[in-house]
């Protein structure tokens, strides 16, 4: 097992990278790899007291900004962190690569450096969002913004075999992103969609409206990328929103105020129950090694629970499970009616 980590992406970087890393070792007791420029890393590094056996630096020299086009970042900047990391992954078995950067890039280099599992059709995002009943898996979340029905079919089964593996839910919920919940509503595709779940021998409970994502109805959402990337947006501007507008309300008044430290404990765990970090990152899947896409604004603890989450999608063979139910679905041939 290889776990390579890009010093260079996010916001925080190396700062927030490197000592999440630190956590990670002392947690997981597994080597990490950091990717980027040594004297930076090095220079965090040297903060620590840590086992040294447990990290180790790949020395590059370029960084791809957020602000790059992502095929030409991929492209053209070869000795880039997240260039080289996707590198390592392709050519060593059992490496999860894990970045904060670029997430075009990321998306688009997992297509050009890593490539596809045989017989994914699209590989696809698919972060995990805070629910009333707990976390759920989006799927896609913004790396296909145009689908057909066998590839949402096949995001769905990656899905559910990354929330089984991974998070730990025995026969999960499958849920389709709808206008209704009605067999008969939406697009052509989507009622294509509703159709091949149906007929799965997945858990699939139907269409799922916007307004019952909240409530955790279904432990997977299958959806495009352009509706599904709008629903992750809006529901990390809706929380932000929520939780600003309640302290700036509450710690308007003095009577708010001792009513805020009595509701202490209770707005921690909300909190936590919403925190993003929690989860570390969104798993690319349906690529040929593990891929995990950290928050933009990852500190410590994100990219702790990130490699985690990477070292788990490496314990449970997700690639391989995937790649043995993908074999059994019968996918049409373009061209094909």
């Amino acid at each position: 097992m290889k776990i390579f980590v890009d010093a260079m992406g996010g916001d925080h970087s190396p700062t927030e990278i490197v000592k999440g890393c630190i956590f990670a070792i002392q947690e997981y007791k597994m080597p990490i790899t950091l990717i980027g420029i040594e004297e930076e890393i090095e220079k965090e590094l040297k903060k620590y007291e840590y086992d040294k056996k447990f990290i180790n630096i790949i020395p590059t020299i370029e960084i791809i900004e957020n602000d790059d086009e992502p095929v030409m970042a991929i492209r053209k900047k070869k000795n880039s962190s997240m260039v080289k990391g996707m590198e390592l992954v392709k050519e060593n078995d059992n490496a999860v690569f894990i970045s904060a950067g670029n997430t075009g890039a990321l998306l688009a280099g997992g297509l050009l450096k890593v490539g596809r599992i045989n017989g994914i059709l699209r590989p696809a995002l698919a972060p995990i969002l805070p629910t009333k009943k707990g976390p759920t898996l989006l799927i896609d979340a913004g790396a296909n913004a145009e689908c057909k029905s066998q590839q949402l079919q096949q995001f769905a089964l990656m899905g559910s075999l990354y929330m089984e593996k991974v998070i730990g839910i025995k026969n999960p919920k499958v849920g389709l992103i709808n206008i209704g919940i009605e067999e008969k509503k939406g697009t052509e595709m989507i009622k294509e969609t509703f159709k091949l779940l149906k007929n799965s021998s997945l858990n699939f409970i139907g269409n799922i409206e916007a307004r019952d994502i909240p409530n955790g109805t279904a432990d997977i959402l299958v959806c495009d990328g352009f509706i599904g990337n709008i629903v992750l947006k809006l529901t990390e501007g809706l929380a932000f929103f929520i939780f600003q507008a309640l302290e700036e309300t509450i710690l308007s008044t003095t009577r708010g105020k001792i009513g805020a430290l009595l509701l202490k404990p209770s707005i921690k765990d909300l909190v936590k129950q919403f925190d993003y970090t929690e989860y570390g990152g969104a798993p690319f899947l349906g690529i040929n090694g593990g891929l995990i896409k950290a928050h933009g604004s990852s500190d410590a603890k994100a990219i702790k629970n990130a490699i985690g989450q990477g070292i788990k999608y490496l314990e449970k063979e997700v690639n391989k499970n995937i790649e043995q139910e993908i074999k059994k679905l019968k996918i049409k041939k373009e061209g094909e009616e």
